[in-house]
């Protein structure tokens, strides 16, 4: 998923935030304000099971494209995150312009756009 920056009609050129690879093709999206709110919760739910309980601390890293999506509906993607990771985890984090993370466990680091990182760290 890459954000669009700018539309060129002179060259009908698309810059992406992100690299394309040559010949690629694009899809555009809609937003859906509750779909993003799930999405940030699927991104805790994730979190939670790599360690097997409620981490102590969340380093949550979201995309600043998210937050002008959000808008006033910011508060109920943090509380979503906090209600799935639990009360006494201690959330932070900040917005980002694309997030560095693996898609699943075991896989390189990627970038990402339009996502909520999470990083959950526990005490053993």
């Amino acid at each position: 998923m890459r954000t669009v920056l700018a539309i060129q009609e002179a060259d009908q050129s698309i810059t992406f935030a992100g690299d394309m690879p040559q010949g690629a093709y694009a899809r555009f999206m809609r937003a859906d304000l509750d779909k993003l709110v799930e999405g940030a919760k699927h991104a805790a739910r994730t979190s939670y099971e790599g360690i097997g309980r409620s981490p102590d601390l969340a380093i949550c890293i979201s995309c600043v494209g998210r937050k002008l999506l959000l808008q006033h509906h910011i508060a109920e993607e943090v509380q979503g995150v906090q209600q799935v990771l639990g009360m006494h985890t201690v959330l932070t984090g900040f917005y980002s312009y694309g997030e560095i993370a693996p898609f699943s466990a075991g896989a390189p680091c990627r970038l990402h756009n339009q996502t909520m990182t999470i990083t959950a760290l526990a005490e053993s």
